[in-house]
Formats: structure tokens, C-alpha cells, sequence
């Protein structure tokens, strides 16, 4: 009997493993089966899905006509880039046309329109907002028209060809350095900062205190926004004197709200009170030689339009500009002892 259990039990351990073993085989074919089924991707589609292939150069709209749109030209900075690209693309051969768009994203999209209905050849632009720009600057590519930024970047990249700016961030450390000793070191200060949705505002507020912040006995006591406005800085300064008469020091966003705090200032009754700036115009220019400012860090606002309108015509005719599309251009700092070499945002060494 103990030996018919045993081969009992036997026979039933046998079955069983049978059964397992088949049990795993069949599972082994079925997911053997299912990858036979999905046929392995071809060597296009893979070196498609690990890289997109290169796009095609866009060919611009089928007209000569390149059109600069940039804020508005009351602005002197603004405008000389305006003039720097149209004269330069005018000597390359295009017709251009130069328009403002006054820092509104909704009329900066029915510019870039209006140029896709003029079929035109590229489009330069110092932009309307890091955000609100992609939106436009995808339109003229979809059109087959190349977009090449001046001054301000987007947020995105591989939309534009070129994003050429100056190093607002080299720049602003330069001149906040000067400010620093301008000021011993020590003293209470205000920032006037400029727009909000402008990626170079919140790039020179940091760099300005990437330098200043090192310094304990340096206090900032106010901070307004001017949004880059002559006639709002002087408004702001006014404010920020009555509460803070003892400030020794004024850092701007740029030279616009720099001359209009200087405004404030002489017209409060006061000096002696360190001012800098950022674009190094000719207005800042004549404050540094009167003795109201401190300095400005110079955008070479004329180069980099020029490059712009030269790289719109390098890819126009041979399909690449040859340069990264994100591009820095150096900032120089602008003093009492270097200010006679400064003259339409255009440095002579």
C-alpha cells in the first residue's frame, strides 16, 4: 500500500510539473507571437523618432521687403536700431519697412500679418513680450517667412533663426559695479525697474544685485516699476523722495527712467545722489558729463541691428546665417572717463 501511495504521489508530481511547464511555454510563445507582430521600425523611422530631420530653410515670402518692427521710435534707443537695420538692409538690397508696435502684443500680431500679407522677405523685431511673441513669430514661420530678434528674447526656441541681445547681464554687473563705489560702499538706494513682461528687466535687476548685495551697509529702501518710461520715472522718483529723502543712490533699468529720476531729483533740490543706467544713449551720455549720473552700460543698440539685417540676408540666399541662433553681444560700461567715445549707442574705442 505505502508503495502504491508513493507511486501515486509520483505520477501526480509529474502531471503537475507537465502542466506548468506548458503553462510557461505557452505564455513564452503568446508574448513571442505578440512581438512578432509589431514589426520593427524601419531605419528612416528610427533615425526619425531620435532626431527630427532637418527642417528646410524658410525662403521668405517671395517679395524684397523686410520688415523692422520695434517699440517706439520716441524712444532713442529704439529708434536707432530701427535706422541701423533699415540702412543696412537697404544697402543689401531690400525694401524696407520699419513700424512700431509701441510694446502691444496685439498690434505686434497684426504687424506680422501685414507682413505675411506683403509676402515679406524676413522680419526683424525687437520684441512685445518673451511670451506673447512666440505666438506671431510661429505664424511667420508657418508662412515661410524667417524671424530674426534684436534686444529682447523669447521664450522658446527654434521658432526664430536668430536671437541676438546684448549681455544685459554682463552689462548691468559692469555698471553696478562702478555704482557701488560711487557710493563708498555704503548708503541707502532706490531701483526703478523696468517692464514686468520684458525678460531684460528681471536679467538687469538681478545682475545689479548680484554686485550690490555683496555689500552689507548698502540698503535698498524702495522699488518701483516705470516700465522703461521717462515721464513715469520722474513720477515714481518724486514719490520715492518724500518718503525717502536720504537716499544716496538711484539703480535704473534702463537710461530712459535714469534721466527722468535726475529730472526728479534736481527738481527736489537735491545732488550728490549716484545714478546708473542701462543703453547708453546720448541723453545719459550728457547726464554723466553734467555730473547727475554715474554711468550706463552701452547696448550696442546699432551693431545688433546690423547683424540682425546681415544674417537675414546670409540665410535668405544660402539657407543658414552661420552663427548660433541665440547670440550675446558685450555691454561696456560708461563713465566721466570713457563718455567723449559715446555717440548714437555706438562706441568708437
Amino acid at each position: 500500500m505505502n508503495q502504491f501511495k508513493k507511486l501515486a504521489a509520483g505520477i501526480l508530481a509529474m502531471a503537475l510539473i507537465g502542466s506548468m511547464a506548458a503553462g510557461c511555454s505557452s505564455s513564452t510563445t503568446a508574448s513571442q507571437a505578440a512581438s512578432q507582430a509589431a514589426p520593427a521600425p524601419s531605419a528612416a523611422e528610427s533615425q526619425a523618432a531620435a532626431s527630427q530631420a532637418e527642417e528646410k530653410p524658410l525662403t521668405g515670402g517671395g517679395s524684397k521687403i523686410i520688415y523692422i518692427i520695434t517699440p517706439s521710435h520716441s524712444n532713442p534707443f529704439f529708434k536707432t536700431e530701427a535706422e541701423a537695420a533699415t540702412k543696412k538692409a537697404e544697402e543689401l538690397g531690400y525694401t524696407v519697412k520699419a513700424v512700431s508696435h509701441d510694446d502691444d502684443a496685439t498690434k505686434q500680431s497684426e504687424l506680422f500679418d501685414n507682413a505675411i500679407a506683403d509676402k515679406a522677405a524676413a522680419i526683424i523685431c525687437d520684441n512685445a513680450g518673451a511670451d506673447a511673441t512666440v505666438a506671431a513669430v510661429k505664424k511667420a514661420k508657418d508662412a515661410n517667412i524667417p524671424t530674426f530678434l534684436i534686444d529682447r528674447e523669447i521664450n522658446e526656441s527654434g521658432v526664430a533663426i536668430s536671437q541676438i541681445v546684448a549681455n544685459n547681464y554682463q552689462g548691468a554687473k559692469a555698471i553696478a559695479e562702478k555704482f557701488v563705489d560711487a557710493m563708498g560702499e555704503k548708503g541707502n538706494y532706490a531701483e526703478l525697474l523696468g517692464k514686468e513682461s520684458d525678460t531684460n528687466a528681471g536679467v538687469r535687476s538681478k545682475a545689479f544685485h548680484e554686485i550690490i548685495d555683496q555689500y552689507p551697509d548698502m540698503k535698498m529702501v524702495a522699488q518701483q516699476t516705470a516700465n522703461w518710461e521717462q515721464t513715469e520715472a520722474y513720477q515714481k522718483m518724486e514719490t520715492i523722495l518724500q518718503s525717502h529723502p536720504d537716499i544716496k543712490g538711484v539703480v535704473c533699468g534702463n537710461d530712459t527712467m535714469a534721466v527722468g529720476a535726475a529730472a526728479a531729483i534736481k527738481a527736489a533740490g537735491l545732488k550728490d545722489i549716484a545714478i546708473i543706467g542701462v543703453d547708453g544713449s546720448d541723453e545719459a551720455a550728457e547726464q554723466i558729463k553734467a555730473g547727475a549720473m554715474v554711468g550706463t552700460a552701452l547696448q550696442q543698440a546699432a551693431k545688433i541691428a546690423e547683424m540682425a539685417a546681415q544674417q537675414a540676408d546670409d540665410y535668405l540666399k544660402n539657407g543658414k546665417t552661420g552663427q548660433d541662433e541665440k547670440q550675446l553681444v558685450d555691454c561696456v560700461a560708461i563713465t566721466k572717463d570713457n563718455v567723449d567715445k559715446l555717440k548714437g549707442f555706438v562706441f568708437s574705442e
